[in-house]
């Protein structure tokens, strides 16, 4: 069983078939890159080292007690699954884990936008470890059978819920084949007793841009993840939005958990000119820099499409609203293209890259910290708002909440009169 070893908030996640991006913040593809020396460093050396005597003797005794003396019958599958689960957990990073071939495949299948499952996003707690919905997409198997906004998981089926455990791991129980049950038991603030939903999955096509005119020719975009067909979606909205003769635009980051650098970057540099320069930035069109653990930058993303809007912005983002979403706020505010709006987001600043290892295996490994066009940091600290306006206690367990009463909307609408 697959467990956090560290307490905190695991990026939320789509619960749908396969393993999701994660909400964070992934490399544009996945790797089959090598390291570049596999010679141990004299520091590793002087650290834990899995090929010493002492731990091929200790590793040994373990395994002769368990053959000898462990009562069960031993699926030699998971115990191999779970050395390198180890190796991964041992980090500490709740962010750096392990995927079987089956999990990677599926890591694969979420990126493109299609699935099988219940249709909601997922978070885990960073402060206490618990496991909530952070929103059922609409018309999904999760809103049709009542699972609402902040729910917090007790039990998925048989599986108890615990608060170290990984929400990758609870993730894979939520999942399933289209036109099977899964039976979900959930907390939920106000109600005498927990309540118990059995929910059929389905086919889940995640509509990652949504947009509208609202009155006064304000364009409303609504963006809930970033994948691989974000960017076009989103694009496509923008020009629509334009041609119907939109003075401005509010983009919704709000419950938006990450995903794709490639595609955050995409994004803005449609938004952004080539040639102009953020306060702090050392170069023009900075959008985003990469650091390693050696603070030696690893990539400079910059404005290069040639296509800028000539736009006022408001950005809307929350608590969830992590990662991509930070890199999209925080180069908004550093080019001062307008306000962003609502609560403080979420605070994960770190990249992780996808490697596929020779088995058709992977692992997710945290590779570098970013840094906004300014040079701050976002990491543990998130975006703080330029217009602080938190979400209206009565609705923040609606799945659905109209234009006219999402008051975090309309104080995003008022900075741009």
């Amino acid at each position: 069983m697959k467990k956090l070893m560290c307490l905190g908030l695991a990026a939320a996640m789509l619960v749908s078939a396969g393993c999701g991006s994660g909400a964070g913040v992934t490399d544009d593809t996945a790797s089959d890159r090598k390291p570049a020396n596999s010679a141990k460093s004299d520091e590793s050396q002087d650290g834990f080292d899995e090929n010493s005597k002492d731990v091929k003797k200790k590793t040994a005794e373990i395994e002769q007690y368990i053959d000898k003396l462990y009562y069960f019958d031993i699926d030699d599958e998971k115990r191999e699954e779970s050395y390198y689960d180890g190796l991964m957990e041992g980090l500490d990073d709740r962010y750096s884990v392990y995927y079987t071939k089956d999990e990677y495949e599926k890591l694969m299948e979420d990126d493109s936008g299609e699935f099988e499952g219940i249709g909601a996003t997922v978070s885990k707690n960073q402060d206490d470890g618990t496991i909530y919905v952070v929103k059922p997409l609409e018309d999904s198997p999760a809103e049709k059978a009542g699972l609402l906004p902040g729910d917090v998981i007790l039990r998925v089926d048989d599986l108890e819920l615990t608060t170290d455990m990984e929400l990758e791991f609870v993730v894979e129980h939520i999942r399933g084949e289209k036109g099977t049950d899964v039976e979900i038991e959930v907390y939920r603030e106000g109600e005498p007793d927990y309540l118990t939903f059995t929910v059929t999955r389905d086919k889940i096509e995640t509509k990652t841009v949504a947009y509208e005119m609202l009155d006064d020719n304000i364009g409303y975009i609504q963006v809930e993840q970033f994948i691989e067909n974000t960017p076009d979606l989103f694009k496509d909205a923008v020009d629509d939005l334009q041609g119907q003769g939109a003075k401005a635009l509010v983009i919704d980051l709000r419950n938006n958990p990450g995903g794709l650098v490639k595609s955050v970057i995409s994004m803005l540099d449609y938004l952004i000119d080539d040639d102009a320069l953020a306060d702090g930035a050392e170069s023009k069109g900075l959008l985003l820099q990469t650091k390693d653990k050696n603070d030696e930058v690893l990539e400079n993303y910059s404005c290069e499409d040639g296509h800028s809007v000539d736009l006022p912005v408001s950005v809307l983002i929350n608590g969830n609203s992590a990662s991509a979403s930070e890199i999209f706020a925080g180069a908004v505010q550093d080019y001062k293209l307008g306000k962003v709006v609502g609560t403080t987001s979420y605070g994960k600043g770190i990249v992780q890259s996808v490697i596929k290892l020779s088995d058709g295996s992977a692992i997710k490994l945290t590779i570098a910290q970013y840094f906004r066009p300014s040079g701050e940091v976002v990491h543990q600290v998130g975006i703080v708002p330029d217009v602080e306006e938190e979400l209206d206690e009565s609705l923040k367990q609606k799945v659905t909440i109209e234009h006219d009463e999402d008051n975090q909307l309309q104080k995003a609408l008022d900075t741009l009169d």
